[in-house]
């Protein structure tokens, strides 16, 4: 199976050096600069599972690209529509589509573009990051990766996948239940982004405040019933799972989200708040907490581009 891999950066580098580790025929679309640091010097990871140093194949000229078997697509959802048209030429009929994207609108985006491909569900779930000097350097042990057929059915690219990752230090899982894990993963991120954006906090911090946790669980419970809404609330205990990381006192997580703000970078408010709150509108769900944090971050995001 030939992959192709969109990016070389903390996820897109990680997972798919990780293939290469296995042996895997994959080539990575990576802008020219990145491409001379590959050829130079190999793709090069830092990880307490296990470090490497990898020959990688990669292109940048997008006038080069021929259908491949599978294309993994791991840009931020606010490059999403540019880089369809950049890989467009890696997609034939028939060809898979993993997108490692959050949220759930870039799916639909997706399959409009490539009517010809079959496009699967995936979810990322690692620390990591890339480095000024072309280093992705892994933090702490999380490193796994669930993708499967939307449709729960089986497909022998997906099983090739799997089977390529768990020659690695990956925790690989191919679900048939790839939908609700991608909704399980969106309601908590909506939630964690939300919520942290909107205080510009940690959630320790945001817990430390004598509202914080009613708004936290109140936020939760807005996008939970968008998702029972739309028949994909998660199970109790992913929901007690869910709740539990949100609750952690003391906690210096921050949402990519925020961190963006805090750059003043683009941030994937209109993925994430924006579409959870469009479905809730749909639905008729009352989700003032999260029509709040929405509006906070798209106020943010127009005062950047003036």
């Amino acid at each position: 199976m030939r992959s192709l891999v969109l990016g070389a950066g903390a996820v897109g580098g990680y997972f798919g050096g990780r293939l290469v580790e296995a042996g895997a025929d994959v080539t990575f679309f990576v802008r020219e600069a990145r491409a001379r640091l590959l050829a130079e010097h190999g793709l090069a990871i830092e990880s307490a599972l296990g470090g490497a140093r990898l020959a990688a194949k990669a292109v940048f000229d997008p006038r080069t690209l021929a259908p491949f078997d599978l294309v993994i697509l791991t840009c931020k959802a606010y490059d999403l529509d540019e880089a369809l048209e950049t890989i467009a030429g890696a997609v034939g009929p028939g060809t898979g589509v993993l997108p490692l994207l959050n949220g759930l609108a870039h799916l639909d985006r997706i399959a409009s573009r490539f009517p010809q491909a079959h496009v699967f569900g995936g979810v990322a779930r690692i620390s990591a990051t890339l480095d000024e000097g072309g280093v992705i350097r892994h933090f702490g042990e999380l490193n796994r990766i669930d993708f499967g057929a939307r449709d729960g059915g089986t497909d022998a690219r997906l099983a090739e996948l799997h089977a390529a990752f768990a020659q690695t230090p990956v925790e690989a899982r191919l679900s048939s239940e790839i939908e609700q894990e991608l909704w399980d993963k969106f309601v908590f991120l909506a939630t964690f982004a939300g919520i942290t954006s909107l205080m510009r906090a940690s959630i320790g911090t945001v817990l430390e405040t004598p509202a914080g946790e009613a708004l936290i669980l109140r936020l939760l419970a807005e996008c939970e019933s968008v998702a029972r809404a739309e028949r994909h609330a998660p199970q109790t205990e992913t929901f007690a799972a869910l709740r539990v990381e949100l609750m952690r006192r003391g906690s210096p997580l921050k949402s990519s989200m925020l961190r963006d703000i805090e750059r003043g970078g683009r941030t994937e408010g209109e993925h994430i708040l924006g579409d959870m709150l469009a479905r809730a509108h749909r639905a008729g769900v009352e989700a003032p907490v999260l029509e709040i944090a929405a509006t906070h971050v798209h106020a943010y995001e127009i005062a950047r581009a003036v």
